[in-house]
């Protein structure tokens, strides 16, 4: 009998494309190559597939959990989507709690999923959010995997994507730029590559003052993640909504990359470091798709 692959096996090993037009000129007159990691081409949309797949099947191994447990999780959306997957394929009751003001496509591919939703007030962003998932628990209503204090978190992308970029770069690679929500991306990725190499610039993404950028967060001292570790980030720089929304437009009219609000926060801060550096590889992940921003009016109707 022929083994054929699941949906499980088909996370990772996403594509690593060169910008062709947008900063490519000026980046060639330098020496330099953007490249995007195309995320959205994992089977729930984002690079949360990998950290999502990664915490429940860790938590088995250790016998945690078991499939038919109810499993919480306060989420800003991708990691909700990719946990909702993850439960479907694993057999999980999933309960996802978030702010109600993000995007009704990402609410309702979580349910597509089989999910149960809890959509907390606006006014107390990801943080309320948290706190009720962690009063649950107390309640005996569940277990979190907690994507931010989770260490298979980052260990998904210290496993999978870093390794991915060191292969597809042939080791070239210079400078690794990455939104940061949960920090798992950029932590797990930033220890394998500088273990490669030390001298490889890991460079975060992160909001203006005022801005609201889906899956870029800068987190109040008291709920910053767990898993975050400041000594493998060399540089954080700001992205104005404004322009992570423009570069998202840009992105795919005039590269054909139809990504997300963050991924395109993270390509503006790739097109910064080109503006300065000479002979560099620069990467940045697109963390997800575009497709789930069409209800907030980011693209044009």
């Amino acid at each position: 009998m022929n083994s054929y692959p699941t949906i499980e096996d088909a996370i990772g090993n996403t594509p690593l494309v060169a910008l062709q037009r947008i900063g490519a000129q000026q980046s060639a007159a330098r020496g330099n190559v953007i490249l995007g990691k195309l995320e959205g081409n994992n089977p729930a949309g984002s690079v949360k597939d990998r950290p999502a797949v990664s915490m429940i099947r860790r938590a088995e191994e250790r016998g945690e959990i078991k499939p038919g447990d109810t499993l919480i999780e306060a989420t800003s959306g991708n990691t909700g989507i990719a946990l909702a997957m993850a439960a479907a394929i694993k057999g999980y009751r999933m309960v996802l709690i978030m702010p109600e003001d993000l995007s009704i496509e990402r609410a309702q591919t979580m349910k597509a999923y089989g999910a149960e939703l809890i959509l907390t007030p606006k006014s107390g962003g990801m943080e309320y959010a948290r706190d009720l998932a962690d009063t649950m628990v107390s309640q005996g209503k569940g277990v979190v995997l907690d994507q931010f204090a989770n260490a298979d978190n980052p260990r998904s992308h210290y496993e999978g994507t870093g390794p991915e970029l060191w292969e597809q770069t042939g080791g070239r690679i210079t400078h690794f730029v990455s939104a940061m929500g949960t920090t798992g991306t950029i932590t797990g990725v930033s220890r394998f590559l500088k273990e490669k190499n030390p001298n490889v610039k890991i460079v975060g993404a992160q909001p203006t003052e005022g801005s609201r950028i889906p899956g870029i967060r800068k987190w109040p001292d008291e709920y910053l993640p767990k898993i975050y570790d400041a000594s493998l980030v060399d540089e954080l720089v700001y992205v104005t909504q404004n322009d992570a929304e423009d570069m998202a437009r840009r992105l795919a009219r005039e590269e054909g990359i139809f990504g997300g609000i963050s991924a395109a926060g993270a390509c503006v801060v790739a097109q910064q470091i080109s503006e300065r550096e000479e002979n560099a590889t620069i990467v940045f992940v697109v963390c997800d798709r575009g497709d789930r921003y069409l209800s907030t009016g980011v693209f044009p109707a």
